[in-house]
């Protein structure tokens, strides 16, 4: 009869960079399937991440809150679309629950993580100069953290107040003043309704329209809170729900389809019913398919645009003087406060990381051509180590569960090390690079709207569409649960 050797248990170290959704989820994953100690870098003074970061007025989610949170912990949401102080708290309950707290490592950038070869484990550098040594490493540095900085000309002329949506200044009292509002996008449509009422004038630049649909966010009644809370199961169905019916909404993504012609047709309903001027109902109206940019959820929007003291400028900012904006036709606008609504650089991943895997090898420089990652998650030649909102996961519905499935990849493989001898992980490059080509069929076959021309963030400087998965979330659940294994293989060492 044959004796298997039974290998003892490997002690694994995981550093997690950041301790926004991401990092939260690969904590609670590390701590409910391995053994493995931990411990989560952050550079802010709170977790949170993006829902710390940005607190401007109206801010709020746009995926309902049973859908945009954890599968792990029932939540007593207290509205259909949850605030941002509501996802903050949120953030802070879940910390708590888990026993989280003392693994955080507050105030505390991280700025390099280096592969040692001989020794098979991660250094990781940070902004003090401290090193740490970890078997594992996890990034969850998010997507949308590195703000858009317009480069327009004279901008630091401006004499008035400027800032950024991510770093909303609290210290500033809009009451009274002349604001200007660059962008429309899905944080613009929540900004403008925030601040209407106690500007004194208003002034909103759009260099594209986009498709606008009601949100149709409330309160839940306290019959709905009582039902969600004591009910067994209540919740978890209703989020069953909100999951089933985002499959039949992707498939609007098919610029060919019915679905897309009833999207568009609903969204033109809406600008028809909603925005009150001919002119402005024109200017709003994109000319593109749904879906070629991000559709942005908001049902106060053109409300505000109807106000006698907000105006829409339908032409893109050109340069900036010393007392307001110039547009694209030459006219000068007149402004106290300018408000950049700009987005963010979505496909510079890990911008603010230096990652240095095998020889060496700088994964900016592994990206020089296209950002890529197996199920978004890995990257062949950098051992061990693990990206959460990676390239190619933007989407799915709720960015929570993409990320639960990430922090469920990477969980998994910090098991294999616990239970199999010496090694690493690596992803086999060939299957990268199969994986690759699947992407990029199913944006070219299923989410096609997304190539139709408009200008929006899904794409590098050479084309390719990095940043978006091409379907819902049950497509890259199954993904995740039936390939990770085959891609990342095991590396044996003496």
């Amino acid at each position: 009869m044959r004796v298997r050797r039974r290998i003892p248990r490997r002690t694994v170290r995981v550093g997690i960079i950041g301790a926004g959704f991401g990092g939260i989820a690969a904590a609670v994953k590390l701590r409910q399937r391995t053994s493995a100690s931990f411990v989560i870098f952050e550079q802010s003074p709170q977790v949170g991440g993006t829902w710390y970061d940005n607190r401007y007025p109206g801010c709020e989610v746009d995926i309902p809150s049973h859908a945009y949170s954890f599968s792990f912990l029932r939540y007593d949401w207290s509205h259909t679309h949850a605030r941002q102080p509501e996802l903050l708290r949120y953030a802070n309950e879940v910390i708590d629950t888990f026993g989280l707290r003392p693994h955080l490592r507050l105030s505390t950038p991280v700025t390099e993580v280096v592969w040692d070869e001989a020794e098979h484990h991660w250094v990781l550098t940070t902004a003090d100069g401290e090193s740490h040594v970890f078997d594992v490493v996890i990034s969850a540095l998010g997507l949308l953290n590195v703000p858009n900085h317009p480069d327009w000309p004279g901008l630091d002329t401006f004499g008035g107040i400027a800032f950024h949506t991510s770093r909303w200044r609290q210290d500033v009292d809009l009451t009274g003043e002349r604001v200007a509002v660059v962008g429309t996008g899905s944080t613009a449509a929540q900004v403008v309704p925030g601040i209407a009422e106690r500007v004194a004038s208003l002034l909103v630049f759009q260099r594209e329209p986009g498709w606008v649909e009601p949100k149709q966010e409330r309160a839940f009644t306290p019959r709905e809170r009582w039902l969600y809370r004591h009910v067994p199961g209540a919740q978890r169905l209703h989020r069953g729900w909100l999951f089933y019916r985002s499959i039949a909404r992707f498939k609007a993504y098919d610029a060919t389809s019915r679905a897309q012609h009833r999207k568009r047709q609903a969204c033109l309903d809406y600008i028809r019913r909603t925005v009150a001027d001919p002119a402005t109902r024109q200017a709003v109206t994109p000319d593109y398919p749904w879906g070629c940019k991000r559709p942005v959820l908001a049902s106060t929007f053109y409300q505000a645009l109807n106000r006698p003291h907000v105006q829409l400028v339908p032409h893109p900012v050109t340069s900036v003087t010393e007392t307001g904006l110039l547009d694209a036709r030459g006219t000068h606008h007149e402004i106290d406060v300018l408000v950049m609504s700009t987005g963010f650089q979505p496909t510079k991943f890990l911008a603010s990381l230096e990652v240095r895997g095998l020889d060496k090898q700088s994964i900016h420089d592994a990206w020089a051509e296209r950002a890529s990652a197996f199920l978004g998650v890995t990257v062949a030649g950098f051992p061990n180590f693990f990206i959460l909102y990676g390239p190619n996961t933007n989407g799915g519905f709720s960015i929570i569960a993409q990320l639960e499935r990430q922090a469920e990849v990477a969980a998994a493989a910090v098991r294999r090390l616990e239970h199999t001898g010496p090694g690493y992980l690596d992803t086999d490059p060939r299957i990268q690079q199969r994986y690759l080509a699947w992407i990029d069929t199913q944006i070219a076959k299923k989410a096609n709207a997304m190539e139709s021309g408009c200008r929006n963030y899904y794409h590098a400087p050479g084309g390719a569409n990095i940043t978006q998965w091409p379907g819902a979330h049950l497509k890259y659940l199954l993904a995740t649960k039936l390939l990770h294994r085959i891609g990342i293989r095991k590396v044996t060492t003496p």
